[in-house]
This record gives C-alpha cells, sequence and structure tokens, in this order.
C-alpha cells in the first residue's frame, strides 16, 4: 500500500458489499491516472453499485480521513481523476443505469456511469435529442461530462452540459445524500445548487443520478466541408456565417498540420492542398435546412475556397464527422506527444489566435496543431513535444505561459471543457482573481470542510 491506510482499508472491506471495495495492485494501478500524464496509485478501489454504498464509503472516509478521487470512464486530459494524495478511487463504472427516458415529459433520467453515446442512440430511437456531444463520446460517461462541464461540436447551437442538467442527486462530503432540482424544465425554487456540481471536477460531492433535459430530435442534417488556401481565409468565411444570419448546429476548424496529418493518415482527398479547414452543420427540417445550405453555399463561395462539398442527411454529415474524430489520432500518428489545451477566445479574435500560435512556433521551435470548436471560439491547441527531449519540454512550458498570458490578455479562458485538474493547476492564479479564488475556497470548505474530495487539485 502507499499510504498508512491499509488496517482501516481492510475494515471497510467488511463493512461494504463483497467485491465493493477493491485492494488488488492492479485493479489500483487500472485507476491511477486518466488520459493525461500524471498517475498516482491508490491504495483502494471501491466499485459501487448503488448509492448506499457510496454514502457509506464517504461516511468512513469523514471518519478515517481518508482521501477520496470519484472517477468516471478516465478519458480526461487535466489528470482531474488522478489520486494524487492516495486514499480511495470510487469509480462510477457500476452505476450505469438509464433509469428513464421520458416522451411526454422530455427528459433523462441516468446513473453517472452511463456512457454518453448510448444514452444519445436510446434517445434518438424515441425521436429525442442529447446534444453534448464530446469527441469522446463512445466511451466518456455521463458522470466525467458532469463533472468538466464537457461540450462538443454542437454545443454552438445547444450548448453544454450544464444547460442539459435539471436535477442530480449528490452525496456530500459527509455521505448525506441530498437531491437537488427536479424534471421539470423551469426552476426557480431558491439557489441552482443542482448545477453547482456541474464543472466541479469531483471538489464538491459526487453525483449518482442526473435528471437531463431532452428535446425533440432535428428531423434532417446537412454539412459543408469547406477548404481554404489560408487560415485567414477560413476565419473570415466563419465571420462572414454569423453576420449573414446564420446558427449552424456545428462549425469545426483545423489548420494545415492538423489537415497534412489527417491526409497522410487517411488518404482523404478532400483534404489535399488545404491549408484551413470548415465543417458546417445546418439541422431542422429538410426543406429548411436545403434551402439554407443553398445559401450558405453562395456565401461561402465569397471566400474563394478550394474546396466545396457537401454531406446530405445523418449518413452525409458522418463521412465528414468521420474524419473529423481522425485528427487527434493522426495528431498521435507523428510519434510526438500532443500537450492539448482547450483554451477559448472571444469569438471575435480566432483569426489573432491562429496567427499568435504560429509566432509561437516560431519563438520556441515547436510543432503545433489547432482545431476545434471555431463558432463558440473554443480551440484546442496542440503543442507537439518529444517528451524525452529537455529542451523542446522547456521551450513547451515558456510557449504554454505566453499562450495563456495572450488568451487571458484577449478576455479568454484557459480551458473550455477539460477542466482545471492538475495540468493547468499552475496557471489556476492567473485565471481566477483573488476574490474569485477566495469564494471557491469558501464554497469547498462549506461543502467539504475536511478537504477529503479530490485533494491536491486546483483548490
Amino acid at each position: 500500500m502507499t499510504s498508512g491506510y491499509p488496517q482501516r482499508l481492510r475494515r471497510w472491506q467488511r463493512l461494504v458489499p463483497r467485491g465493493e471495495l477493491l485492494l488488488d495492485e492492479t485493479v489500483r494501478a487500472a485507476h491511477a491516472g486518466d488520459r493525461w500524464f500524471a498517475s498516482h496509485l491508490p491504495d483502494a478501489v471501491a466499485l459501487p453499485r448503488s448509492v448506499r454504498t457510496v454514502s457509506k464509503l464517504l461516511r468512513l472516509a469523514r471518519e478515517d480521513g481518508v482521501p477520496v478521487t470519484a472517477r468516471g470512464a478516465g478519458h480526461g486530459y487535466v489528470g482531474g481523476c488522478v489520486p494524487i494524495q492516495g486514499g480511495v478511487v470510487i469509480s462510477l463504472a457500476r452505476l450505469n443505469r438509464i433509469k428513464e427516458i421520458s416522451r411526454g415529459d422530455f427528459v433523462a433520467v441516468v446513473e453517472p456511469g452511463v456512457i454518453t453515446k448510448n444514452l444519445q442512440e436510446r434517445c434518438e430511437r424515441l425521436g429525442l435529442y442529447y446534444p453534448p456531444d464530446p469527441a469522446s463520446r463512445a466511451d466518456c460517461s455521463i458522470g466525467g461530462n458532469l463533472a468538466t462541464n464537457a461540450g462538443g461540436p454542437r454545443c454552438l447551437k445547444y450548448g453544454v452540459t450544464r444547460d442539459y442538467v435539471l436535477g442530480v442527486e449528490v452525496v456530500l462530503a459527509g455521505g448525506t445524500v441530498v437531491r437537488l432540482g427536479g424534471r421539470t424544465h423551469k426552476n426557480k425554487t431558491g439557489f441552482d445548487l443542482a448545477r453547482l456540481f456541474v464543472g466541479s471536477e469531483g471538489l464538491l460531492g459526487i453525483v449518482t443520478e442526473a435528471t437531463l433535459k431532452l428535446l425533440p430530435l432535428p428531423p434532417y442534417r446537412a454539412c459543408l466541408a469547406v477548404g481554404f488556401e489560408s487560415m485567414r481565409d477560413a476565419a473570415r468565411a466563419l465571420a462572414g456565417v454569423f453576420s449573414g444570419g446564420f446558427l449552424p448546429s456545428a462549425l469545426e476548424i483545423a489548420d494545415g498540420f492538423t489537415l497534412a496529418a489527417a491526409e497522410r493518415r487517411t488518404g482523404s482527398r478532400l483534404l489535399a492542398g488545404c491549408r484551413a479547414f470548415l465543417i458546417v452543420e445546418l439541422d431542422g427540417h429538410v426543406r429548411s435546412v436545403r434551402s439554407e445550405l443553398r445559401e450558405l453555399e453562395t456565401l461561402l463561395r465569397r471566400f474563394r475556397p478550394v474546396t466545396l462539398r457537401r454531406g446530405l442527411g445523418a449518413a452525409g454529415c458522418e463521412k465528414f464527422w468521420a474524419l473529423r474524430r481522425e485528427f487527434s489520432y493522426a495528431l498521435r500518428d507523428t510519434g510526438l506527444t500532443k500537450l492539448n489545451e482547450d483554451v477559448v477566445v472571444p469569438r471575435g479574435r480566432l483569426e489573432d489566435l491562429f496567427r499568435f500560435t504560429s509566432g509561437l512556433q516560431r519563438r520556441h521551435q515547436l510543432l503545433i496543431a489547432c482545431f476545434g470548436h471555431a463558432g463558440d471560439g473554443n480551440i484546442h491547441v496542440n503543442l507537439m513535444v518529444d517528451r524525452s527531449n529537455a529542451e523542446m519540454m522547456r521551450n513547451s512550458r515558456r510557449a504554454l505561459d505566453e499562450l495563456f498570458e495572450q488568451v487571458l490578455a484577449w478576455g479568454g479562458v484557459i480551458t473550455g471543457e477539460h477542466g482545471i485538474g492538475l495540468a493547468k493547476r499552475r496557471w489556476w492564479p492567473q485565471a481566477m482573481s483573488p476574490a474569485g479564488r477566495r469564494l471557491h475556497r469558501v464554497v469547498k470548505s462549506a461543502l467539504d470542510p475536511l478537504g477529503i474530495l479530490n485533494p491536491g487539485k486546483f483548490i
């Protein structure tokens, strides 16, 4: 064991259902990290099947002073679920039931271990729609989405996870179970405490059930894939989309480095000769979408694209999104490590951001690949590094300092959907004012006075 908890945790094993608290080193190692680089072996892993067990575990943790780190599917990019002080990881993977999907109330009631894509597919078979669509939706869980307030391409039109949370069941640090919010689509009964836990990165409580708002499923989709000779042309075309009165359901952008890597991986001729690329999706009723698509094509041709292709219907759109999902894998194919920074800038600063990252490359002799959710200014700035090269790693740290300083100076933020976790703890004091940091500590102290929930992170 990694700390002084062995006897206490063996006692816990006798107090919870058999097989729900494991001390096996292989299991512990599998729950030591996420997709970031830090990892730390927990002293035990809990795999509860009920809220009762979660509550009991947190009561025991309070009594014994044992750190607890909640974990979803482990697909985070900032070390948010790394049990940096050991203790117990509570994995919510077994709490994976879709309890209800109501066509009458337009709600879904789910446990945190439900995989996001599975919920979406179940809803869509009933003509309902749960829009938040992180890129890892086939693997990530609703609980992880709640912890980070996950977004995705469709958040341009439909909003992020927080916008779909109507109610939650939460286990607080001492084991108390509280239900907040409800299943109505409007609710002004006291503070909006249910959404306080969305984006809280496991620092305030453990969500064991969520009631989520659903929408009617749009009956039709269509996409345009548009390539340009320069990022400047793409950024101006993007601005033209909005000034033309269009509100796409998704609007993605990618730079030349990303496109070259994706072309090598996929062999797609659609990317040939492109130094920048947009994917624009519209949804709604068939006639209105087809009419808007024609108008949008006319508008985009004014910006001299090198390629412009249509994708009609779900199958036609999926061709382009399948290509988009290859971008991250294509960057990994380079053999370099991808430092994925999900910065957000005001939409009018996108062209400035791409110009700034080009300068970062030159100044620090780094390769930088940019792609992401251009419609809301959330761009994944990926520093491509060789982690065995000490000079390159020093340069990358300096480049990140400059990047975050400039993004904040523009009125942007250092994370749009991944969270602070461990990876961005260094820049937390720049990103949040002293008064704001004090307020975070007040809330944390009120809900977790002993500091046992996900300790060692940004608060």
